[in-house]
């Protein structure tokens, strides 16, 4: 198992991405093009980067000062936890609220509006529960 947001394990949420049709798919259906960034929550800069054109992850792996849309920060216990049992709409909600998830870049509110951005968000929790980390 891989160091969380590491090379390696951002380079398998790729693949996990690009498999599901419930993530790439609905967003290709959209045209989505983004990159996003995560991280923890007191460091600098975030730690992995991924890179999405029309729905499909093209690039993926350590964060090397790239502009982002996204940018997503936790503590590490909220991350293994998220990743263990998945993120509902109503937790990410209440993840937001209380700070445990933090958007340095991206306008949450937004997203969550667009079912067609929010339900695949919502699912990339899952896939990266596929991945693992430690």
């Amino acid at each position: 198992m891989s160091e969380l947001f590491s090379d390696q394990w951002m380079k398998s949420m790729l693949e996990e991405w690009n498999k599901d049709e419930e993530v790439s798919g609905k967003l290709a259906e959209i045209s989505f093009c983004s990159t996003i960034a995560c991280g923890f929550k007191d460091d600098d800069k975030p730690t992995g980067i991924f890179i999405v054109e029309n729905g499909i992850a093209v690039r993926a792996g350590l964060y090397d000062g790239e502009d982002v849309n996204w940018d997503m920060r936790a503590d590490k216990k909220d991350w293994m936890k998220w990743m263990s049992k998945g993120l509902g709409m109503a937790g990410m909600g209440i993840a937001v609220t209380t700070g445990k998830l933090k958007f340095v870049e991206g306008d949450f509110k937004a997203m969550i509006k667009d079912p067609r951005m929010a339900n695949p968000f919502v699912k990339s929790f899952a896939l990266m529960g596929r991945v693992g980390g430690e």
